[in-house]
């Protein structure tokens, strides 16, 4: 009898076995042989097309990194992430080639991103680069920031807001730079204010010109090519001619980005017209001769 029970048990457990193998589903018991390898881990590298709730800053690493979508409340839109092609050392310091090269291509790309020329908003583009310890770990990124302004004056804040800035400036728009009001004297704009055209105004956007890469204006002589390439903008946009004569028809606001931009890389300089010597209640683009007239006084 024991002996028959010590054969009944051992064919219940080889049993059990066989049919423990049959349910595996083809798993051998080995859990590390079945699975993909992980790549290996790199540097941290952010995303574009997403947004940030914190402002720009000009280094960033993981810890300080925790993007949103951009339907949400943020301040900061990232429109490109581009990757520095000579290596170094360190991160590129500002007036550097490589930093005025990632600016470059941040710039068109933020032009394209936009549907027009960004500084013909309120917009600012900014360039992001690695921590240092990122900068160390191999991170060799640069980052395209935009954010949208309340002025593109010297009083402007960052405008907390929701909705992409992908196509912003393709049409009519709200960002769009457009009839101002100066402060100042007879001699010289202070300030502009934004108005709508249909209100009394003295001033108006009139574009963008490119300055050539050249030391940031410190004397007078160093202003001359930007209020000669502004009047040339100026003229395009009123349709009058770009001759001696413009200066008796309108006076020239020149906006530069500041020294410390300009040293990064950005060489957009913003252009108004300036009536100092009347008002006007419409734009003035395309306006012509009849209203842009040579002034006699």
């Amino acid at each position: 009898m024991r002996r028959a029970m010590r054969v009944l048990v051992a064919a219940l457990v080889a049993g059990a076995a066989v049919a423990g193998c049959a349910g595996s589903g083809g798993l051998d018991g080995d859990l590390t042989d079945d699975w993909a390898a992980l790549p290996p881990a790199g540097p941290f590298t952010p995303a574009a097309g997403v947004c940030q709730l914190a402002d720009f800053t000009a280094t960033v690493g993981p810890a300080g990194y925790d993007p949103v979508g951009c339907e949400l409340p943020h301040r900061v839109e990232t429109v490109h992430v581009g990757a520095f092609t000579v290596d170094r050392a360190s991160p590129p310091a500002l007036g550097s080639v490589e930093l005025r090269t990632a600016f470059a291509d941040c710039d068109s790309r933020a032009n394209g991103y936009v549907g027009d020329n960004w500084r013909a908003g309120r917009l600012r583009l900014a360039v992001a680069l690695p921590a240092g310890p990122g900068w160390a770990a191999g991170s060799r990124w640069y980052r395209c920031d935009l954010t949208e302004l309340t002025t593109v004056e010297a009083a402007a804040q960052v405008v907390t807001r929701t909705g992409s800035l992908r196509d912003a400036l393709k049409g009519p728009s709200g960002l769009r730079l457009g009839c101002q009001r100066t402060g100042g004297d007879a001699r010289r704009v202070q300030t502009l204010t934004a108005v709508g055209c249909g209100t009394v105004h003295d001033a108006e956007f009139v574009g963008v010109w490119s300055a050539p890469d050249r030391p940031y204006p410190t004397k007078d002589a160093d202003w001359a090519p930007l209020y000669a390439g502004c009047n040339t903008v100026l003229a395009k946009y009123a349709g009058v001619p770009d001759d001696p004569t413009l200066r008796f028809r309108s006076g020239v606001v020149v906006r530069p980005p500041g020294a410390g931009r300009w040293a990064a890389g950005d060489r957009g300089v913003r252009c108004y017209l300036w009536l100092s010597d009347r008002r006007v209640t419409a734009s003035l683009r395309g306006a012509g001769p009849a209203g842009l007239p040579v002034r006699t006084k």
